[in-house]
């Protein structure tokens, strides 16, 4: 079962809005052979004529999360549910493609042509594959999060992974969609 936690910025979270992302969002249910028991956070922004929805679902195996702009709320959140479908049908290839390659015996097809896998999740198997066209290596130089987000712009890169020069760990800088710049840390 999804619970919904949905807030509002700037506007008022009116209840056919809250209906609408709820019957939305309740539609990757379908996914799931059981339903997901999953906090469904939805952030919801007004500023002037640009609407915006944010959604993130943290699962045990899986975090679920999407963000659209739109000048209709209701198109955004139309929006924003497709890019979750994509989501995952791209998770349930991956997953499927490790259980076969595993040979494990926790796949098995019915009589659809649709594979259910053991935790739940269902795939179609003419879904396509990740196209990864280039693979990148590089060595990690230590520095702060000033200097990768200096390397970046140089570069002109819209993100930059470099070694924390204070604690040793992988960041990760990014320029976010309102020019500033944000850092991706793992957790302790």
């Amino acid at each position: 079962m999804m619970n919904y936690n949905i807030r509002g910025e700037n506007m008022e979270v009116t209840p056919s809005l809250r209906d609408y992302v709820e019957k939305k969002i309740g539609k990757v249910e379908r996914y799931f052979d059981t339903p997901p028991v999953a906090e469904v956070h939805v952030k919801m922004h007004s500023q002037n004529t640009q609407n915006s929805i944010e959604v993130t679902i943290p699962m045990s195996r899986l975090l679920l999360r999407a963000e659209e702009d739109h000048q209709d709320m209701y198109a955004a959140i139309d929006l924003v549910v497709e890019k979750l479908e994509r989501q995952i049908r791209k998770h349930k290839t991956k997953v499927n493609r490790k259980f076969r390659q595993s040979g494990t015996k926790d796949v098995f097809k019915n009589e659809m042509g649709v594979t259910q896998l053991e935790n739940g999740w269902t795939t179609d198997e003419n879904e396509s594959e990740v196209d990864l066209v280039r693979t990148k290596r590089f060595n990690l130089k230590p520095m702060d999060a000033e200097e990768a987000v200096l390397q970046m712009d140089m570069l002109g890169h819209s993100f930059f992974v470099f070694s924390n020069a204070v604690n040793g760990d992988t960041n990760v800088v990014y320029r976010r969609k309102d020019g500033r710049y944000g850092l991706i840390e793992p957790e302790a």
